[in-house]
């Protein structure tokens, strides 16, 4: 099993291949999109996320350092 995490929005996914992690988590990312904005909550969300709006709709958020460290555990 492997986790996809996006620190900017603070939303996780799995899969069981890289791959299927990572469609996983973008799935996750626009129904928590399209749910905030059917709930008028968007700009909030995207201000707690530290996320704003700049110059010509584009938007900026701040930047972490991730890294990542295999696990192994015995089932």
């Amino acid at each position: 099993m492997y986790v996809a995490y996006c620190p900017e929005l603070d939303i996780a996914s799995c899969g069981k291949d890289v791959w299927q992690a990572k469609k996983n988590l973008i799935e996750v990312i626009e129904i928590n999109i399209k749910e905030t904005k059917k709930m008028n909550t968007l700009a909030q969300f995207l201000e707690q996320c530290g996320i704003e709006e700049t110059e010509q709709n584009l938007m900026s958020a701040r930047k972490e350092l991730v890294g990542f460290t295999p696990i192994e555990v015995d089932l």
